[in-house]
């Protein structure tokens, strides 16, 4: 990767150190995390043997030595074979030229793939290896604000100086142009943060405003449907996702550089609604509604939809890319073939940098394809960056909005064509891609066993898989061949009218939202300082946050909402494990 000495002359300082200590002290046998990191012992039955082994065991290589459960399965819950597509999915794969069969194993491999990612049906105690849900890479450090801020623990030491430059990258605070800082020049002109941290504070999940002045880690989304038959075949061959507000573009912008008037501001007000639970327990669901309050130019198309998005917590991503897309399309049952309600339907997108259809991971309605996707449609929408991938210095500025198309831009054409030139991109992209997943706590605990029975009965795995493995050959190797269990499918699912937006995102509805991972949720509020979930945060607990479920996750809803109050708990207490 290119030297950016030259680019970013002072961005090392305040870098987070990576901790050692925790590895170096289990492996002397007395591990320096917290008490309640004991699961990590209930991925290996010689306790002491250290986190060098622990980490190991992660990969399959270990994984698939203990297969005396995996027969038992007595769930009634819909698994899909890894090894093969049913037909639905293979029609989508065919559609889009996407893969039906994993190439990267022999058929002995996929036979042991399929029976390591085979969910148990014995709750007595902690599946091998599970306190290390992101496999080798999982970070064991003790539980701090810092959590989700670690690197992969099996990262070479020679790319430890990625990670610390792509860390420094996404921290840095951008401003306006002209500037004397020319290497940080080239904000907005209209934006919602000058920082990708100022999002995800903590590399941790955004939350709503709550009363306050500022809504930096949540945005508003603008978009319309398509209007007429060649739009609807734009989307239908993925060119598009959707089509922007003509006068405000894909976002509000809520800030602007000096001399520019901001496009708005997000209004939120919230309408209190009792839910009685089964054993006559009472919740309190809050329904939000949104507006945009002093639009600066004009207002909106009456086709323009809105859609609030909080940012997501950054961990586990490049684990995410590396899963195989036909691993993933083998859960899709658009069709609800089997019958079970269920559906669960492939994103196809475009990937920004090759132009190739691939499959949609990342985003609330899985919009984009890789990490870097992701990252090069944040610095252009949300800080106004342009990019190699995204190479518009206006950012999201329409030509409606002449004023803001003829402010500077931060191009330095020594430096490129870009405000933000090729390295930088690489470096957030390493860095993203490689925040480790914290260890599970508490995995071994009979109160969080008793949780995941409960979980899996109550046929929450239907959408939140547990496990899958990575690729073998992974452009990065510290990625490579790992048992990871994030908690989802990674697919669109019918979530009901309570949470519809109304707002078509490529393939997905106004009423689909991706499955999001749920491995690091146990941590939100360690680590983001607050406990609101979902896409807009609306939930202000788990528990809120299952109520909201609808759709295809009505059946799963409504067996939460039936069970005893101890059960419930015992639910909830499975996922602050995670």
């Amino acid at each position: 990767m290119p030297s950016i000495a030259s680019l970013i002359p002072v961005l090392v300082t305040g870098i987070q150190q990576r901790r050692v200590g925790a590895v170096n002290d289990s492996v002397k046998g007395e591990s320096s995390a917290p008490k309640d990191l004991g699961a990590l012992d209930s991925c290996d039955e010689h306790r002491n043997e250290g986190a060098e082994r622990e980490a190991r065991a992660g990969t399959v290589e270990f994984a698939a030595r203990d297969h005396r459960l995996l027969s038992k399965l007595r769930l009634s819950i819909r698994i899909a074979a890894v090894a093969a597509l049913a037909t639905a999915p293979a029609a989508i794969a065919a559609g889009f030229d996407l893969p039906t069969k994993r190439t990267d194993l022999s058929e002995a491999d996929l036979q042991r793939v399929a029976d390591v990612t085979r969910p148990t049906a014995d709750f007595s105690k902690a599946e091998q290896y599970e306190a290390m849900q992101a496999g080798a890479t999982t970070s064991i450090d003790p539980v701090t604000e810092d959590s989700f801020s670690h690197i992969s623990a099996n990262i070479p030491f020679e790319e430890e100086q990625n990670f610390k430059l792509g860390n420094a990258l996404f921290r840095k605070l951008w401003v306006s142009a002209p500037s004397s800082t020319q290497a940080s020049d080239g904000l907005g002109p209209l934006f919602n943060a000058r920082s990708c941290m100022s999002c995800h504070v903590n590399d941790g999940r955004g939350r709503p405003p709550e009363g306050g002045p500022s809504a930096t880690s949540m945005l508003l989304r603008l978009s319309r449907a398509a209007r007429t038959p060649e739009e609807e075949e734009a989307v239908a061959r993925a060119d598009v996702v959707n089509f922007p507000d003509p006068v405000y573009g894909h976002q509000l912008q809520d800030l602007a550089v000096p001399g520019l008037a901001a496009e708005g501001k997000m209004a939120i007000s919230y309408h209190e609604e009792r839910v009685t639970l089964g054993d006559g327990e009472t919740v309190s669901l809050r329904r939000p509604s949104y507006a945009i309050v002093n639009p600066a130019y004009g207002p909106l198309d009456p086709a323009t939809t809105i859609s609030p998005r909080v940012a997501s917590a950054m961990i586990g991503l490049g684990l995410i890319e590396a899963i195989p897309e036909a691993d993933i399309l083998a859960h899709a049952d658009p069709d609800d073939g089997d019958g079970d309600g269920i559906s669960g339907k492939a994103a196809i997108v475009r990937d920004h940098r090759s132009g190739k259809t691939a499959l949609g991971r990342f985003g609330w309605k899985a919009q984009n394809a890789t990490v870097r996707d992701q990252s090069a449609d944040a610095f252009a929408n949300d800080i106004g960056i342009s990019t190699l991938d995204q190479p518009n210095a206006q950012g999201d500025c329409t030509k409606a909005e002449e004023k803001c198309r003829d402010m500077p831009t931060g191009v330095q054409k020594r430096l490129g064509a870009e405000e933000a030139p090729g390295p930088i991109l690489d470096l957030v992209t390493f860095y993203s891609e490689n925040l480790a997943v914290p260890s599970r706590r508490k995995a071994s605990f009979a109160e969080t066993l008793r949780g995941k029975q409960i979980f899996y009965e109550s046929g929450c795995i239907s959408c939140h898989v547990p496990k899958f493995v990575t690729r073998r050959d992974t452009p990065d190797r510290a990625q490579s061949f790992q048992l990871i269990w994030p908690y989802s499918d990674f697919l669109l699912h019918d979530m009901g009218d309570g949470l519809a937006d109304g707002q078509q995102v490529g393939l997905a509805s106004g009423r689909e939202w991706r499955t999001p991972p749920l491995w690091g949720i146990g941590l939100t509020r360690t680590v983001s300082g607050h406990s609101f979930f979902l896409h807009d945060g609306r939930a202000r607990s788990l528990t809120e946050a299952i109520l909201w479920h609808g759709g295809e996750a009505e059946k799963a809803r409504n067996a939460f909402s039936s069970l005893p109050k101890d059960d419930r708990a015992a639910l909830i207490t499975f996922l602050e494990s995670l």
